[in-house]
């Protein structure tokens, strides 16, 4: 065993191995080594095996066969069951795979707020690569365009990967991303709005409330709505715990009654990252995060803040983008534009 583990140490390093990978482990017919396998992910697999007296250790290395498929439905009663019945429909017959719904809601989060926003009869199609090994399906991979309707309003979006630029971007090169998201939780519900006068249920009195409550259950994540740094992380008032960004412009943003911070203050924070966790600390009567959002230290409302779109595709990429952008916009209408199929590694 000794002998094992440090002739795979400089492989891969089998103090690391982790609950439900398989293994296999071959003997001799006099009980001595002959072989041994552990698989480190779907696409990796530590081999050691005898030489004579010596062991050779080696990673064998599969890729994904990706193809796409394109899902189109309309919602009835979420996103999450529309998406379901739409790879149940799939000519590929591919399994259920909730991410899809997820990365969907994530590539126009800065347009549409997937809490509070989608009505039934809004309709999507998605073009998403679809990871097979063997012939076999086994998860979906990046969207690589996407389309959502909203009575008359249409947005889409395809995936871009330059030599400077990469992210989702309008077919006409303009940015999805935007300074700040529209919710920093997904997929919960709004219990308070923005207004000047609201009856507090804990002082049982009329006073304005400068920010939106978003009801979850406690622990659901928490994100950064924009880039920023970190001025409080701690315990404030009626808040109870509670963050607090700086961000560019004159923007502050506040996240209250939290049951776990998981940054300090200080700390450089991106869009998107995991701050804290939805609790009922300080003065609440139920768990759900107060969200509040200021602009050079006056109140304004989150839910009606337009925020200025990143950098535009350069012009330099121009040309590259116009073709991918075209390709992408066809795969939506379901046909099998090429340079889509291809093999890929484990990143997504």
């Amino acid at each position: 065993m000794h002998a094992l583990v440090e002739t795979a140490r400089p492989v891969y390093d089998l103090a690391r191995v982790s609950v439900g990978h398989p293994f296999d482990l071959t003997l001799e017919a006099n009980g001595l080594f002959r072989a041994f396998t552990y698989g480190i992910d779907e696409l990796r697999t530590l081999r050691v095996e005898r030489d004579g007296e010596r062991y050779k250790v080696r990673v064998d290395t599969r890729t994904y066969d990706v193809h796409v498929d394109v899902l189109a439905g309309t919602i009835e009663s979420s996103l999450f069951a529309a998406v379901a019945d739409a790879q149940d429909e799939s000519e590929g017959g591919a399994a259920r795979d909730d991410q899809v719904a997820l990365d969907l809601a994530d590539v126009f989060t800065w347009d549409v707020d997937f809490n509070t926003e989608v009505q039934r009869g809004d309709s999507f199609r998605v073009a998403v690569e679809s990871l097979h090994l063997d012939d076999h399906f086994v998860r979906h991979g990046r969207i690589l365009a996407a389309e959502f309707v909203r009575g008359d309003r249409r947005l889409q979006a395809v995936y871009f990967w330059g030599p400077s630029s990469e992210g989702y971007y309008a077919p006409d090169g303009t940015p999805l991303r935007r300074a700040f998201v529209r919710s920093p939780l997904k997929f919960s519900r709004i219990s308070s709005h923005f207004t000047q006068r609201r009856f507090h249920p804990v002082l049982g009195v009329f006073r304005p409330h400068y920010g939106v409550d978003y009801a979850a259950p406690i622990g659901t994540p928490v994100h950064a709505a924009g880039d920023g740094i970190v001025t409080l992380a701690g315990w404030l008032g009626g808040y109870g715990q509670t963050v607090k960004i700086r961000h560019p412009n004159g923007y502050e943003t506040l996240y209250g009654h939290l049951s776990a911070i998981l940054v300090r203050r200080g700390q450089r924070v991106g869009q998107g990252l995991l701050i804290g966790k939805v609790g009922m600390t300080g003065l609440a009567t139920g768990p759900h995060l107060d969200y509040r959002m200021l602009r050079n230290g006056a109140y304004i409302d989150p839910l009606k803040v337009v925020s200025p779109p990143a950098e535009p595709v350069r012009a330099a990429e121009r040309p590259q983008f116009d073709q991918a952008a075209s390709r992408a916009v066809a795969l939506l209408q379901n046909a099998r534009a090429p340079g889509f199929t291809r093999t890929a590694d484990a990143g997504r």
